[in-house]
């Protein structure tokens, strides 16, 4: 499988990341551990999680995802074949940017994952009552601890980017090599307007998140009757079951044909083909499931059915 440069940075990563938001809350430590160890062997290595999930779950407190992850590496052995990528801001044990709290932070998501450094550190969102400045030279000292290999940015505007990355520049600091935002064929303008451009402009690798739109895109929410099959996901999907949405529903299905492949694939496959995608997120909580998803890492669409996609998805 041909990996992708993350931005700028030494990162090569498979064009599909596994979400581990379901770590400790849709799928348990067992299942997990049968998740994780299929991911591997489809060739993928990026694996996706937070210092805050699943903090939702009733029951948990948060790091369940990390410590389920960092279980597996012990068991595993497989550190070298894949590569972490975690968060912080957004969970109220240690919320925000601020220098202390970032540092406080790595060494407790270090330590539930098992291992000494973290691949990719990211800022789970913007934390403007902090400097710019400030937040870059704490991630940086980790970069030059060697417990960080690469930081990234998670849930940021095109202008806040802009201004870290310009910073980075300016003082010499670690910069931010991925952004990290919702983008699929239902959840368009928020990305492409301003943050692509800027992203294909100053390479930044972007691994979108919600690739599949909560799950719309798979085909198998198509009417108000379908939401009862995910009680953790039909309230947003009920928001794309509309003309636009039975539009791309249509034209997923005409093109999953055309290659026999499924409707999540297609649109797994079209967010890998934007420009500056390094990869896409989706989640599974069967071996099942993770292998179909996985196929859409090899599947190349036309020109012309990228575009019938793109024309269905406009609003």
């Amino acid at each position: 499988m041909k990996h992708r440069q993350l931005g700028r940075s030494s990162l090569q990563v498979a064009p599909l990341a596994f979400g581990g938001n379901v770590f400790g809350w849709s799928a348990d430590e067992a299942r997990s551990f049968e998740l994780l160890d299929a991911f591997v062997d489809h060739g993928l290595n990026l694996i996706d999680t937070a210092d805050v999930y699943s903090r939702w779950v009733e029951g948990n407190e948060g790091g369940e995802s990390e410590a389920i992850i960092g279980r597996w590496l012990k068991q595993s052995g497989k550190r070298d074949k894949v590569l972490i990528a975690t968060k912080v801001a957004k969970w109220d044990r240690y919320p925000g940017l601020s220098p202390i709290n970032i540092r406080e932070a790595v060494e407790d998501s270090l330590r539930r994952l098992q291992t000494d450094h973290i691949d990719l550190y990211q800022a789970h969102e913007d934390d403007p009552k902090v400097p710019l400045e400030e937040t870059l030279r704490a991630f940086d000292d980790l970069v030059q601890a060697g417990k960080v290999r690469v930081i990234g940015a998670s849930n940021f505007e095109a202008t806040r980017l802009d201004d870290a990355l310009k910073t980075s520049e300016e003082k010499g600091l670690s910069r931010y090599e991925s952004l990290q935002p919702e983008y699929n064929l239902m959840d368009r303008a928020g990305f492409e307007s301003a943050l692509q451009p800027l992203c294909v402009g100053e390479r930044v690798g972007v691994i979108s998140y919600y690739s599949l739109a909560s799950g719309f895109l798979s085909g198998k929410y198509r009417s108000e009757a379908d939401l009862s099959k995910s009680k953790a996901r039909g309230g947003k999907v009920k928001a794309y079951l509309n003309d636009r949405g039975y539009r791309v529903l249509a034209a997923l299905d005409q093109v999953a044909e055309a290659h026999s492949a499924k409707p999540a694939q297609v649109a797994l496959a079209w967010v890998m083909a934007q420009p500056s995608i390094a990869a896409a997120i989706a989640s599974a909580t069967t071996v099942e499931q993770l292998a179909e998803l996985a196929k859409a890492a090899e599947l190349t669409l036309s020109s012309e059915q990228l575009d019938a996609l793109k024309q269905a998805s406009d609003s």
